[in-house]
């Protein structure tokens, strides 16, 4: 069972459920802070593969969401399990200047997981970014409806098609008081 939660696909959904990309200006940048502080706190959810090898496994994730002192970006550190079986799972993304946001999954491809190559910000509740190891390409979209939802699409290429194989619904499990996420 360990080799569903570590399959290519598992790693491409949590890595997605936290990492953005970066605005270039100060603008862009107050809102991708204000994006990942409302990701702080205490997240669970149900996720399902669907599509691919695995496709139909259901898994729940336990995550803590922090973002670093005096930087812009964020950490995930929790677990997602499948019955009985569990794996750790942790990824940080943080802005390296003007180059946008980079970061890990589970140690990122010189580990056992993915790279956080880029993205951005699409507004005050969407994000949409690219991760990767090797030759797996992915996208994934992550939108926050209200406070206390987030809602994570991701995709993979196949051939010249983006196929979606992992949706998540993640809800806050805490208290923590986040900043409003303005309304279009």
């Amino acid at each position: 069972m360990k080799s569903v939660i570590s399959s290519a696909a598992m790693p491409l959904a949590l890595a997605a459920a936290v990492s953005v990309a970066a605005g270039t200006t100060a603008f862009g940048a107050d809102r991708d802070k204000q994006f990942f502080q409302t990701v702080e706190g205490q997240w669970v959810g149900p996720g399902e593969i669907v599509a691919g090898k695995y496709k139909g496994t259901k898994f729940t994730c336990n995550f803590t969401g922090s973002t670093p002192s005096g930087k812009v970006g964020m950490t995930l550190d929790g677990d997602c399990r499948v019955g009985v079986f569990s794996q750790k799972m942790a990824a940080t993304v943080e802005r390296k200047g003007r180059d946008g946001y980079k970061g890990s999954f589970m140690g990122g491809s010189s580990g056992t997981g993915m790279d956080i190559i880029s993205g951005n910000v699409v507004d005050d509740r969407k994000v949409v970014f690219a991760i990767n190891r090797n030759q797996l390409r992915g996208v994934m979209q992550a939108r926050v409806p209200d406070q206390n939802s987030m809602i994570v699409t991701v995709s993979v290429k196949v051939d010249e098609q983006m196929v979606p194989v992992i949706g998540m619904n993640l809800k806050r499990v805490d208290d923590v008081a986040v900043g409003s996420i303005a309304r279009n």
